[in-house]
């Protein structure tokens, strides 16, 4: 593995954590500032928004210059913000932080998807992006049970000073591993209307679309999971740590597994694991109120939810090879736009009293619906028949 590829991991690893620990902090955050469950909720859903809107623009404002210094400033910025959350005095000022924090991590991912992919020959883009996902997937096994248990023990706000502290960590690894930008890997010479124009290929505004409907599936449960665990599988509050490193374990082997698929056999890869996903959906649903039968649902779930990132977004990135700059940061852009619907779609079934098992239904649906789209997209891939002469004249 290349050293470089190391400091991209454990930037996505300490990012990670900052976007996902706060669902195992719902409910000392609700308690602690006042808010309802839902309210507190929003804190998800305003950072995916963050996300969405701020990565795209921040990666064209800095795409002229070195992405090495690119990605340096958005970590300082990143774990600044982290100390910021740590010290909000309510629920307003915790907003503001975290959506500081959500602009940096758009942009984040966008330029380091492009440098993971031009660290490895072309035919490992694949195993790259996927290692780069495999720092979020690190952090649902380490980051997010641990600074769960650690807002436990000593509250909420200890949480975020030890996410800052991996994001001062990231920040020196950075400096060290990342080489400095070839001159003419600078920034990309097409111009603004050219990058425009690239997202109108079919194949890339369906491999948005995949994203989406899929992390509606994803956030409407894993918004709610803590909660969700404790009043229906009646699991103790204490063991849902271990739970949601259950929920990482699994999403670690299938970003790695499906970093491998998307070298292999992209598109019936996808395909399978979307299709998959609503079957365990369902089996989630009907095994909500069994504790080790959950436990194997989540196992699975996020195996399948985090391995169809690294085919979906290899897709994308080489339909987009010659115009990257604004196809790059709007794959975290589809993301957690999926990400705030999901988690407004999840608030507004409860809210309506339908329930926490309601989520899984939700789920199972859209990833149909995410399958349909990328069987209607793999399409666009077939090669045109070639005319004869005839048929040309």
């Amino acid at each position: 593995m290349p050293l470089p590829l190391i400091a991209l991991f454990l930037a996505a690893f300490g990012i990670g954590t900052a976007e996902f620990v706060i669902a195992g902090l719902l409910p000392e955050v609700s308690v602690d500032l006042g808010v309802s469950i839902p309210t507190a909720g929003f804190l998800i859903t305003a950072y995916a928004i963050g996300v969405a809107v701020g990565g795209p623009i921040v990666t064209l404002l800095t795409s002229r210059y070195s992405r090495r210094n690119t990605i340096l400033a958005l970590i300082a910025v990143f774990t600044i913000g982290q100390a910021l959350c740590a010290i909000a005095p309510n629920y307003p000022m915790l907003m503001a932080a975290r959506l500081l924090v959500s602009i940096g991590h758009g942009a984040f991912f966008g330029v380091a998807a492009i440098v993971a992919t031009r660290l490895v020959a072309p035919e490992k883009a694949g195993s790259a992006v996927s290692m780069l996902l495999a720092g979020i997937t690190v952090a649902n096994i380490l980051g997010v049970p641990g600074g769960t248990a650690i807002g436990n023990a000593l509250g909420w706000r200890a949480t975020f000073w030890a996410v800052g502290l991996l994001g001062l960590l990231s920040l020196l690894a950075i400096m060290l591993l990342l080489p400095a930008d070839k001159p003419e890997a600078t920034h990309e010479r097409t111009s603004l209307s050219a990058q425009f124009k690239v997202l109108g290929r079919p194949v890339i505004l369906l491999s948005f679309a995949i994203i989406i409907v899929a992390m509606i599936g994803q956030f409407a449960v894993f918004t709610y999971i803590a909660p969700y665990l404790i009043t229906v599988t009646n699991v103790p509050q204490n063991l849902v740590p271990w739970l949601l490193l259950l929920f990482g374990v699994g999403s670690t082997i299938g970003v790695l597994v499906g970093g491998r698929l998307a070298d292999w056999k992209l598109m019936p890869s996808l395909i399978g694991m979307l299709l998959a996903l609503t079957v365990v959906y369902a089996a989630m649903a009907l095994s909500s109120y069994h504790a080790i039968a959950m436990g194997i649902c989540i196992l699975l779930w996020s195996g399948l939810s985090f391995g169809f990132g690294a085919p979906v977004q290899t897709r994308i990135l080489r339909a987009s090879a010659d115009a990257p700059n604004l196809a790059s940061p709007l794959i975290p852009t589809a993301f957690n736009l999926g990400i705030a619907l999901g988690a407004s779609i999840g608030a507004a079934a409860l809210d309506h009293g339908w329930g926490y098992v309601s989520l899984a239904w939700i789920g199972s649906a859209v990833s149909l619906a995410a399958a349909v789209i990328a069987v209607v997209s793999w399409n666009f891939e077939t090669p045109a028949k070639p005319q004869t002469e005839c048929e040309a004249v």
